[in-house]
């Protein structure tokens, strides 16, 4: 399968203070991250909240101008691109957010909130339109009659589903999905989880998941990658990480999942303290202030991703190549 995302080394600063007589200073929230989706794929990032996998995914779709680095969607390289090149990004890269209440417009239809894409980047008529959004309607599980209803006639898990027909209706190959399940019930979850899953496979759909909650990660996703702070310290297969997790983060996540058994017990890798300021990172391994196992090797230099065996890669110096 070919990539249809390579993001290489990719980073973004933002200016936080300083005015005409101030120091400026910067924010670091992106550092440097590198990885690639194939078609038809799930790639999920995910990590505790602020270290930065939200603003990787609106760097992908610049919605957010990149500092440095590489964005190569279908082989071209946008991490830069202006004007009729980022229209074009947009057409072929849409985003589902995160609260379905926040990202609708409360004052158009939802037959207009589905068509504005359309009206950006075709020259369709009116009645094509229309034709189109009663389709993708009765796709994503709702119907021609919701058409002329507005956003706050809908339940949340329908309204996510208005803003999945919206992120479908110019058919892209690519969808940022940014915690499009975290703000409905358990049970919603399930239903716009296994339609995510549904579309994937009816469309050939690559999608970029982005969550914290690791049990909606395990069930979604192919590949995974676990950022903290601005990085990704270890990706690879989803079987590979949660079954052997190698990065001494990566094991902390994954042990205060809980378990529905109440039989089970397992060890619990407790973490002290919160996250660095990303302002002023750690030296080194920017997890080192964190991990009980950090020596003083941690402290000073910066961990390289290396590949552990054929289905992992891991930034750690306590973790050695096979």
């Amino acid at each position: 399968m070919n990539n249809i995302l390579v993001v290489e080394n990719l980073k973004k600063k933002f200016q936080i203070s300083g005015g005409l007589f101030e120091k400026k200073e910067f924010v670091n929230a992106v550092m440097d991250v590198s990885f690639h989706i194939k078609e038809g794929e799930t790639f999920s990032l995910v990590g505790e909240s602020g270290c930065g996998k939200s603003t990787t995914g609106r760097l992908i779709t610049r919605l957010v101008d990149v500092t440095e680095g590489k964005i190569v969607v279908n082989g071209k390289d946008v991490a830069q691109a202006k004007n009729s090149e980022l229209t074009h990004l947009r057409e072929s890269v849409q985003m589902i957010f995160q609260d379905p209440y926040a990202s609708l417009n409360p004052r158009m239809k939802v037959k207009d909130l589905i068509a504005e894409p359309l009206v950006i980047h075709t020259k369709l008529s009116k009645e094509e339109r229309d034709k189109l959004v009663y389709e993708m309607l009765e796709i994503v599980g709702l119907n021609a009659e919701h058409a002329n209803r507005y956003a706050h006639e809908f339940s949340g898990g329908q309204r996510q589903r208005i803003g999945i027909a919206r992120a479908l209706i110019t058919k892209p190959k690519l969808i940022i999905a940014d915690e499009p399940v975290s703000a409905l019930d358990v049970s919603i979850q399930s239903q716009i989880l296994n339609l995510l899953k549904k579309l994937q496979k009816e469309f050939n759909l690559s999608y970029l998941f982005i969550s914290h909650d690791l049990s909606v990660v395990e069930y979604i996703s192919h590949r995974v990658g676990v950022m903290y702070l601005g990085t990704i310290v270890e990706q690879g297969d989803k079987e590979a990480i949660f079954k052997n997790p190698l990065h001494p983060y990566t094991k902390a996540l994954l042990s205060s999942v809980p378990i529905a058994d109440p039989t089970m017990r397992k060890e619990k890798m407790v973490l002290k303290g919160d996250i660095p300021n990303p302002k002023n990172p750690p030296s080194g391994c920017t997890f080192h202030t964190r991990c009980p196992l950090a020596t003083d090797i941690c402290k000073q230099q910066i961990p390289k991703m290396k590949q552990i065996n054929d289905k992992q890669q891991v930034a750690c110096h306590l973790v050695n190549e096979n």
